[in-house]
C-alpha cells in the first residue's frame, strides 16, 4: 500500500499544499470558490467532481472557523463520498475466472497482465496468459517475457489466428490444468475502430456461450497521464464491451491522479487496480480511502 502513496506524490504536491494556502484564509467567497476550482481542475477531479466539494465547503464549512483541518477534512468526506456511489462487485461464480483485458495501444495492458499474474500467484491462485493479440508477433514475445517473469504458463498459436479461438483453447487448457485464472491478452486497437471492435465482442461471445461456468470479466486498461482523454476513450469500450472494472496504470508518473474520480464516476465502473512503478510488484489493489488520504493526507481515512 505505501506504493500507492509514493505513486501519488505528484498529485499531491500539486494539490495538497495549494489548497493548505487557499484555506488559510479562512473565508470562502466567490474569488476563494473559483481559486478552488481551478485547483481541482489541475489535478483532473473533474467539473464535478469540483463543484460537489464547493458545494460541500459553502454548506458545511461556514466561516473556517476549524481552519484548515476542517477544510480538507471536508474535501476528503466529499470525495469518498463519489467514490463509494461506484460499488465493487464480487468476482462473478464460476471456474475458471476469465479476464479478458482490453485497451488502446500503449496503456500498458500486457505488463499489467504480468503483474496482474505474479500477485494472482503469489496469493495461492493457478494462473495462465492467453496470447490473443495474434498480429504482431513482438506482442507475442512481449507477453512471454512477463509470463515468464511471473512464472506462469502461456497459452500461444500461430500469428494470425482467431483470438476469440485462441482464447476458447486457453480456456480448455485451464480447465485440463485445473487452472484457477486465465488473464487474455487483446490487441490495442483504437476505440473508434468498429471491426476491431467487433472482434473483440466475437472473444465475449464465444467464451460466454461455449464455455458454460466459467466466470467471465472484462478489464479496461487506462493510461493516468491521458487525464480527461481517457473518459472519452473507455466510454466506447464501455458502450460497446461487458466492462466489469478499470485499472489505472501510470498514476505515478503523472500529477492528475485526480482522474481516478471523473473516470470512476461517469463510466460507473469501480477502479480495481492501479500501477505505481515498473516493477512487476507495482501494481495495487485500489484501496479508495487511502487514495484520498494520499491526496489530501490523512483527514479522510477516519
Amino acid at each position: 500500500m505505501l506504493r500507492l502513496v509514493k505513486g501519488l506524490k505528484k498529485t499531491e504536491k500539486r494539490l495538497l499544499q495549494p489548497l493548505q494556502q487557499i484555506f488559510s484564509s479562512k473565508r470562502m467567497d466567490e474569488d476563494v470558490a473559483a481559486e478552488i476550482e481551478e485547483l481541482l481542475l489541475s489535478a483532473d477531479l473533474g467539473l464535478d467532481a469540483a463543484e460537489r466539494i464547493i458545494e460541500s465547503l459553502r454548506q458545511k464549512g461556514g466561516r473556517g472557523e476549524g481552519g484548515v483541518e476542517q477544510w480538507l477534512q471536508i474535501v476528503g468526506e466529499e470525495l469518498l463520498a463519489i467514490i463509494d456511489e461506484v460499488s465493487i462487485p464480487d468476482p462473478p461464480e464460476g471456474r475458471p475466472r476469465v479476464i479478458v483485458i482490453v485497451g488502446v495501444n500503449g496503456v500498458g495492458k500486457t505488463s499489467t497482465i504480468g503483474k496482474l499474474a505474479y500477485r494472482f500467484q503469489s496469493e495461492g491462485e493457478v494462473v495462465l496468459v492467453a496470447a490473443c493479440d495474434t498480429f504482431r508477433a513482438a506482442a507475442i514475445e512481449q507477453l512471454e517475457h512477463w509470463a515468464n517473469r511471473s512464472g506462469v504458463p502461456m497459452v500461444r498459436q500461430t500469428m494470425g489466428s482467431d483470438p476469440a479461438a485462441v482464447a476458447y483453447d486457453a480456456v480448455q487448457s485451464a480447465r485440463a490444468r485445473d487452472v484457477d485464472v486465465v488473464i487474455i491478452d487483446t490487441a490495442g486497437r483504437l476505440h473508434t475502430k468498429v471491426n476491431l471492435m467487433d472482434e473483440l465482442r466475437k472473444i465475449f461471445r464465444v467464451l460466454s456461450n461455449r464455455m458454460e461456468g466459467i466466470g467471465l470479466e472484462g478489464w479496461l486498461v487506462l493510461d493516468a497521464n491521458t487525464g480527461q482523454n481517457s473518459i472519452l476513450q473507455a466510454e466506447a469500450f464501455v458502450d460497446t464491451l461487458p466492462i466489469t472494472g478499470l485499472v489505472l496504470t501510470k498514476l505515478d508518473s503523472t500529477a492528475k491522479g485526480g482522474v481516478v474520480i471523473p473516470i470512476q464516476s461517469k463510466l460507473r465502473v469501480p477502479v480495481l487496480y492501479v500501477g505505481v512503478g515498473e516493477g512487476i510488484e507495482d501494481l495495487e489493489p485500489f484501496d479508495h480511502r487511502l487514495f484520498v488520504s494520499a491526496l489530501i493526507g490523512e483527514r479522510s481515512a477516519s
